[in-house]
């Protein structure tokens, strides 16, 4: 295997016992998810299988618990994955504009939409209403946007282009909150990781390529 560069997360063997007492960072958890993301381009995950194996790296405290994870995977196939869906660092948009940071629905509805600007973090909250994002036509200014959401007695549907790739890590409670728009997209492009709650509500995630329509909100 490659070794890996200095200060970063690249996997040892799994009997290595002195990487049980070693915790994991979040940059440990970012580095693992990206190998693990490459697999799935690649063809040695199933989209469903990622979904399971990112969050467990993202519930993973050790450096171990990070390795058994990616055991099993082509590590010497990756690294070149991994460079051809790297993107640029975060940049100022072209416009100017700031990056919307939230979308907040309370007994109404909000929408992010068109040639809106994002950044790195996105939050989505909707109590007694309903929160629409679609990211077809958005300008993406970080190569990964982490969407958080809270829909209590609400909705939240956000829709992604088909050609970026999708974590979603999300958990209802007497509601949905659906990963059927997990999956990996084309080299270069952005990563979209949604997490987050619905209590009474629902969090729907859909795939839709550019241009088509669509179709109406699912009721939670």
């Amino acid at each position: 295997m490659t070794e890996p560069r200095s200060g970063k997360y690249y996997p040892a063997p799994v009997d290595d016992a002195r990487r049980a007492d070693i915790r994991a960072s979040n940059s440990d958890r970012m580095e693992a998810n990206a190998f693990l993301s490459a697999a799935m381009s690649v063809g040695a995950l199933t989209p469903e299988e990622y979904t399971d194996r990112a969050g467990e790296a993202l519930a993973a405290t050790t450096l171990a618990q990070l390795d058994a994870l990616l055991s099993d995977l082509p590590m010497d196939r990756l690294g070149g994955a991994i460079a051809e869906s790297a993107i640029s660092e975060t940049r100022i948009s072209n416009s100017g504009a700031a990056p919307v940071a939230k979308a907040v629905a309370i007994m109404s509805g909000s929408e992010i939409s068109g040639g809106a600007v994002v950044g790195s973090d996105l939050k989505a909250t909707a109590f007694l209403g309903g929160v629409d994002i679609d990211l077809r036509n958005v300008e993406f200014t970080a190569p990964v946007l982490d969407v958080r959401c809270k829909a209590m007695l609400g909705s939240i549907r956000i829709v992604v282009p088909d050609d970026v790739t999708v974590e979603v890590h999300g958990s209802g409670v007497a509601g949905g909150f659906s990963g059927a728009g997990a999956g990996a997209g084309k080299p270069g492009a952005p990563r979209v990781v949604i997490r987050g709650f619905s209590f009474l509500g629902g969090v729907e995630v859909q795939r839709v390529a550019r241009g088509a329509q669509a179709g109406p909100r699912r009721p939670n």
